[in-house]
């Protein structure tokens, strides 16, 4: 799995970028906002790899917020890498944090790719993402949001995951131990 390049711009366009990386030019593909950020022709980008059977793609981003926004969003069912894409090159993590507090679909709804009921379906799945200037806070609120898709998917009702998990600290496996502690006893 690529979780980074650093290389020297040989070809770019909006939202797509060639990297020269050690006589090996690699297609990767940035938001906007990323692509605007970059300013000169030596990068360094944090990136997501989708390899799938028909497709091999390198997603890459400027701050490590826009990486964890893009690869939350890819965890939610029925959105892909371009819609998540559009997201990032429509809002920046913080804004796009604001969007989901406030719930406002019909600023999710200005992005290419997302209907009414996706944006509905994206608030609901994403109801306690925060992303926050602090780092530390920024990684924490990351680890809940991932420890809680993972209880989540062992069939643990969202309301339960959420006074589980609420106020707690730690990474995504020390927060499933204490997620899994707490509603034993629920």
């Amino acid at each position: 799995m690529i979780v980074g390049i650093e290389g020297k711009i040989v070809y770019k366009e909006p939202t797509l970028l060639h990297i020269l990386v050690f006589g090996f030019t690699h297609e990767v593909f940035v938001s906007i906002n990323s692509s605007s950020a970059i300013d000169s022709n030596d990068v360094k980008l944090f990136t997501t790899q989708i390899i799938r059977e028909d497709t091999n793609a390198l997603y890459g981003f400027v701050t490590k917020d826009e990486k964890r926004m893009f690869d939350t969003l890819l965890k939610i069912n029925g959105v892909g890498p371009k819609v998540a894409l559009a997201v990032c090159s429509t809002f920046t993590p913080e804004t796009f944090a604001k969007i989901v507090s406030a719930k406002d679909v019909g600023m999710l709804k200005r992005v290419p790719g997302i209907g009414p009921k996706a944006a509905s379906r994206i608030l609901v799945e994403l109801a306690d993402f925060i992303v926050s200037g602090n780092e530390d806070k920024s990684s924490d609120s990351g680890a809940t949001l991932e420890a809680s898709l993972a209880l989540e998917s062992l069939g643990f009702k969202k309301d339960a995951i959420k006074k589980a998990l609420n106020g707690e600290s730690g990474s995504v496996q020390e927060l499933v131990k204490i997620g899994l502690k707490k509603m034993q006893r629920l």
